[in-house]
Order: C-alpha cells, then structure tokens, then sequence
C-alpha cells in the first residue's frame, strides 16, 4: 500500500483526488503555484509544496519541481488528475526513471492514444469500429482531394496531435477542400508544432457517445457503459449524462464488450475512455483519453463505484474491487460544468467569490474548490465546479438538476449558471433528443455573441 500520495493537479480534481485517498488511510501531498496558495486543494492536504509561479509552464506543467516535491515529502506515487500532465508520457517515464509510481496508463499506451492515426491504426486492429477515412497522415492538397472523393463528402480535416476543436475544419464540397486544408494544418502547426492532419467522414448528425473502460494491466479489463457527452459549445462539453438517452442495452453491450477486450488485450492499466461519434445505430471511433474524465462522476453515480479509488488500487498492483457481472446501472445521472464566463460570449471571469452556496439533498454532489472570499485567478481553466444529480430514472434526474440548480449561489463572478436553466426549457433536452450540433445552434438563436 502506498503510504503518500502526491497530486499533481489544482481546484476540484485534486480534491476529488485527495477525499478518495483520505478515504482510504492514504495521506496526500498537494502542489500549488504561487497563485494559488490559499487555494482548497492546498488547505486539504496533509502537506503541500509550492512548485512555482502562476504560469502553468513554471509551475503545474514542471516536471522536475513536480518531481522534487515527491523526494522532498517522501511520495511514493502520482496521480496527476486530468489535464496538464496527465497525457504526458514523457512525464510518466520521467516518474517511473525515480522509482514513483505513476497513477494510470503506461507510458506506452499514452504515446499510442495520443497520437490520433497510430491510435485509430491501433484500435482498427483491435476490432474497434472507426470512422472512415485517410489511413494515416495526409501530405498535400491532391491527395487530400483524392482521398475526400473516395470518402464521400462532407469531410473533416484534423490534426493527428490535436484536441479540444483546434486544427479541425469541414469541407462540404470540393471547392471549400483546399481553404479547410490549409487551414487545419496551419492551425495545427500553431497549436501543436506538427501540421500532420488526416481526413474522416464527417457525419451530420451525430451524438458524442464515451464508453469508460478500466484495466488492471494484467489482461483483465471490464467497461462501465456510456456517457453521452453531445451537448458540446467548439468541441468542449458543457453537459454530460450516463446512461446515453439514445443508446438501448443491446448496443451498449455490444461495443462496451469490444471496447473491454481491446484495452485487455493490450494489458492497458487504470481509467480509460474510449469516444465515439455514434449515428443511424453504428459507433465510429474517434480518440481515446487516457485518464480519468472531468465527467467520471456521472459513471460513478450509475454504478455505484469509486473510480479513483481503483486507479490507486491497481496502481499498488491489487486487483479491481469489481467484475463485469457484478457492474450493473442504477438509475440515472447527469453533470453540468459551471465555468467562470461571462454570457453570452463565454469570455473567461476571474474575481473574488463574495458568497458560495452548494446544492445538496438526495442525489446531490457538487464537486468545487470554491470557498466564500476566494480569488479565482486568471491563469488557468475557467471550470470552477461540477453539478452531478443522479435519480431513479432520466425524469429524475432532470427535475433534481432543475432544483439543484435553483439552490447553487455563486456569487461575484459571472458563472454559465443561468445557460443551464434555460436548457432545462428546451424540449429537446427534456427529451434527449439531442446532438453534437445542437447547442451551437441553439446558442446562435438565443445568445448570439
């Protein structure tokens, strides 16, 4: 068993992080950049290092003063949350060189899902359905015009390092092809340094279909069904539900059974996810994180099931604390992301919170750092909170976010509250009848920016 735990993350995931280690008699080490040295990760802690100043670079994006912190506190292990290093497999070969542990995949399997054409490459091989398109990298103009006539268009461009929406652009028609290119692989180069893009089917309708899949890096691996993750503003999430409105039970069995045996098959260990784009009854995939989710929640609701408390668990070398039978859906949960923005252009509102106020009640959790008197700083993610309800059944649900939401205070800042009211309006959303493409056009009828 490990003794400490370093966590190498801030705000809300590193207290998640901290209560499930807490829980299980293991103390916790947190590290803090100057700006957020009162920050409620650090007060929770039983110790903490400051590893820098704001800039994520200097601070929660360095290795070696993450590391250091380990070796002055006596860490024997890593869980780095998600986001920053948390994909890093530099970072995790970096932590196993010094003799720690790092709480998730290896760095393998980071290096394989991280990379989108060696991880659609990969997944192909491992009889996972994938969207069709370029079988890797697409070098000029003409080939890309070639390959988007063999696919059929509309297509997408994308870059092969990318996410969250940068380095992608649709071509509906061969002559928005050549503008799409070019500008998917200067976007990649800008955000990424690497302007390697490839090309897929671009599907009209679809819905954001995840499925949470966990190993324990010895060729066992069971899957924790779906979220559907459709309500999306530029690729980000902004509301996220398990189980999948539009899925049936036979069809999360089938490609939750395909995904568990892939992820088995490669010895893969701890949290994953596996996303897919999913229309007309058939799953096309399209990436892989290899970590733990911002809505891991709604899963641990359904199921009843601590999942950072397994990723420590299999991390020590034991082995999961559940089996695919014994994994069974109760009732329904749903999650929003309450950011600091201002409506309706979603521009970033740092400030001082001057009162805070956390729903509560039956099928209630609020996952926040905030505290009244706290300075959200301007440094890092905007996500100041989690909203998760979980109910008997979808209905539930929805009428437990509605109160929830009506006893939630933040006050200070600007916050997306009042954006999640006025979607428990829509019917659509009361309905479940929902894709990708639905918030941004909603959001153009009645928010226009």
């Amino acid at each position: 068993m490990f003794d400490k735990i370093l966590v190498a993350n801030r705000g809300e995931i590193a207290l998640r992080v901290i209560r499930a280690a807490r829980e299980m008699g293991i103390s916790t080490v947190a590290v803090h950049s100057t700006a957020d040295a009162d920050a409620m990760h650090v007060r929770m802690a039983d110790e903490s290092v400051c590893i820098g100043p704001p800039p994520s670079p200097q601070s929660y994006l360095s290795m070696p003063a993450i590391i250091s912190a380990c070796e002055i506190t006596g860490a024997q292990a890593i869980h780095p949350g998600y986001g920053f290093l948390s994909e890093n497999a530099n970072f995790v070969q970096a932590v196993e060189d010094h003799g720690l542990t790092f709480i998730g995949p290896t760095a393998e399997h980071i290096r394989i899902m991280g990379d989108k054409i060696t991880a659609i490459e990969t997944m192909k091989a491992l009889g996972v359905p994938c969207v069709p398109g370029s079988d890797g990298g697409v070098p000029d103009l003409e080939t890309a015009r070639r390959l988007a006539a063999d696919i059929g268009y509309p297509v997408i461009i994308k870059a092969t390092a990318g996410g969250g929406g940068r380095g992608m652009k649709v071509a509906n028609s061969p002559d928005e092809m050549e503008s799409a290119f070019r500008t998917a692989r200067a976007e990649a180069k800008a955000a990424f340094g690497n302007d390697e893009v490839y090309i897929e089917k671009y599907l009209t309708t679809p819905r954001h279909i995840e499925i949470q899949v966990f190993g324990d890096g010895k060729g066992h691996a069971v899957h924790l069904g779906e979220r559907d993750c459709s309500l999306q503003r530029r690729h980000q999430k902004i509301l996220e539900e398990a189980p999948g409105p539009a899925i049936s039970a036979e069809e999360r069995d089938r490609i939750g059974r395909i995904c568990a045996e892939a992820v088995a098959k490669i010895n893969y260990i701890g949290a994953g996810t596996i996303e897919f784009l999913y229309e007309n009854g058939e799953f096309y995939f399209i990436e892989m994180n290899t970590r733990l989710q911002v809505e891991h929640p709604v899963t641990e609701a359904i199921f009843g099931v601590d999942l950072v408390r397994e990723q420590i668990r299999v991390a020590e070398g034991l082995p999961m604390s559940f089996t695919q039978d014994e994994l069974e859906i109760s009732g329904h949960a749903i999650e929003v992301r309450i950011n600091a923005e201002r409506l309706p252009d979603f521009t970033p509102c740092p400030g001082t919170i001057t009162a805070y106020h956390a729903p509560g009640g039956l099928g209630v959790r609020m996952d926040s750092a905030l505290y009244d008197g706290y300075a959200i700083p301007p440094y890092y993610d905007s996500l100041i909170g989690k909203l998760i309800v979980h109910g008997r059944d979808r209905a539930e649900a929805v009428a437990r976010l509605r109160r929830a939401l009506s006893e939630l205070i933040v006050d200070g800042v600007d916050t997306t509250i009042p954006l999640f009211h006025a979607l428990l309006d829509e019917p659509d959303i009361l309905e479940g009848t929902y894709n990708i493409h639905w918030l941004e056009k909603w959001l153009a009828e009645n928010l226009p920016g």
